[in-house]
């Protein structure tokens, strides 16, 4: 008879373990207290649009194992896109300045020597500050160790920073910066071609997930909230979803994969992180031109990155607690004005939608990363799974990933009886 798991959240953490664990050959529920699966990484058609939009742009990159493993498992690999090296445009909005960056494909930093790949303005000497980044303390942050200003800062490190953290980098933890430059700069372009979710994240991460588990048996029950958790002892024994006690049996697993502000409410004594940053996502109904670039870094404007889809172009600003307040309609046109100046498109606002997350990620500093919890909990069935769990990287869709494959694990060498 095969074991038995539960796994609470249908999000990217929840979806990744009812996928490792469904692999490991176990008989596996998912529930989920929202109407759609995917959590944050979630796609839905827009009325104002009348577009299938994402809440939010999330990048990834060909280097992130955990995504590679996910979409590989339920034959989703196809679904990103990208290009065929690691390059990643920039446009200075106050000069019209213009550049490139392209680290060399191999771990081998040549690039940092050829003025055409390197930032416009910087030397190669001034690259030697990452080796300083990558040998952080835990309670350290970025500030502590490299001088936060300059050419090489402003035009590269902040901009990209930022957007991996969501948190103002230089108070960023900087052992997870040192995560994020090891696993890319440290090991060369190849780890580092950026890709996009294509058509939408929906397409990519969500639907081939469900299609997938449908397949194996796994049922995903959804407007399915948990209210409590029972405990007796060292084990759950018991869940309740509003219509009474449902009993956790002797051989069974629970995986936890909600928001932390949910898993502290539902688990006994859990430390979680409880200060939170801000994403602001806008979308324009408006077709790209032709050879638009498909992801543009902006310095020095209202937006921060620029993303060119086939239907629409769309604008992402990281740490925006600065704008959650600010009218949307003065979002959208500060947006299209950097859009237009830099794409060369008409000055006319085309239909927009503004999607604000208030609370999309925690915040990577040196407080919040103490507070992150491990998979494994006190009671010997119970795990836990979602990006804010200790995963040694900031908030996002590889750590999501990474943290479910950990929880199955966890789940399968579990003694339970």
């Amino acid at each position: 008879m095969s074991r038995r798991a539960r796994v609470i959240g249908a999000g990217m953490a929840g979806l990744s373990a009812a996928v490792e664990l469904t692999r490991a050959g176990f008989d596996v529920t998912v529930s989920d207290g929202a109407a759609q699966a995917g959590g944050r990484c979630r796609s839905y058609h827009d009325p104002q649009l009348d577009r299938v939009i994402d809440n939010g742009n999330h990048l990834v990159l060909s280097g992130n194992a955990a995504v590679s493993g996910y979409l590989g498992t339920i034959g989703a690999s196809e679904r990103l896109a990208g290009p065929d090296q690691a390059e990643f445009a920039f446009a200075d909005r106050r000069t019209g300045e213009r550049w490139r960056f392209r680290p060399s494909k191999g771990r081998l930093p040549w690039w940092i020597f050829s003025k055409a790949r390197r930032v416009p303005g910087t030397r190669a000497t001034d690259y030697l500050r990452l080796a300083a980044l990558t040998r952080a303390a835990p309670g350290q942050t970025v500030a502590d160790r490299t001088d936060t200003h300059g050419v090489l800062w402003d035009r590269l490190l902040e901009p990209v920073l930022l957007a991996a953290l969501n948190t103002a980098p230089a108070e960023g933890d900087a052992t997870l910066t040192a995560a994020i430059i090891n696993q890319t700069l440290g090991r060369g372009g190849h780890a580092m071609r950026p890709r996009i979710a294509e058509p939408t994240l929906a397409a990519a991460f969500v639907d081939p997930a469900l299609d997938w588990l449908a397949r194996n048996h796994t049922s995903v029950t959804l407007k399915q909230r948990l209210r409590t958790l029972r405990f007796e002892n060292d084990r759950v024994v018991a869940l309740d979803f509003g219509g009474g006690a449902e009993a956790v049996a002797s051989d069974e697993t629970v995986i936890l994969a909600v928001p932390p502000w949910i898993a502290e409410m539902l688990v006994p004594g859990l430390s979680v992180p409880d200060d939170y940053r801000a994403i602001v996502n806008a979308h324009f109904a408006y077709v790209p031109p032709a050879g638009a670039t498909p992801m543009i870094g902006v310095i020095g404007g209202a937006a921060e990155w620029i993303f060119a889809f086939s239907d629409r172009l769309s604008v992402t600003v990281s740490a925006a607690d600065h704008m959650i307040d600010t009218d949307r309609a003065e979002l959208a046109a500060a947006f299209w004005a950097d859009i237009a100046a830099i794409h060369h498109l008409p000055p006319e606002l085309p239909r927009w939608q503004i999607v604000k997350e208030k609370r999309a990620t925690f915040a990577a500093t040196p407080q919040q990363e103490r507070r992150r919890p491990p998979a494994a909990t006190r009671w010997r069935n119970l795990f836990l799974a979602g990006d804010w769990t200790q995963t040694g990287l900031p908030s996002t869709i590889e750590g999501a990933l990474q943290s479910g494959v950990t929880a199955a694990r966890l789940a399968q060498a579990a003694r339970l009886i």
